[in-house]
């Protein structure tokens, strides 16, 4: 995982990474939350079950 920096400029953060900006947004938190979800979406994949759904879609109730 690269190392994100979020900076300002002006009124706008921008994230980058290195050297690189990647994207401009218009709150430091919004920059944060991207950032955390950019590293949830490199993480592996929890391991498959074969089970069923703990819930279970209903059949429509027809009159």
């Amino acid at each position: 995982m690269k190392k994100y920096s979020i900076i300002r400029i002006g009124s706008e953060y921008v994230v980058q990474a290195g050297e690189t900006s990647i994207l401009k947004v218009s709150s430091r938190r919004e920059a944060a939350k991207l950032v955390d979800a950019a590293e949830l979406l490199q993480q592996e994949p929890a391991p498959s079950t074969d089970e069923q759904p703990s819930m279970e879609r209903e059949a429509p109730k027809v009159p």
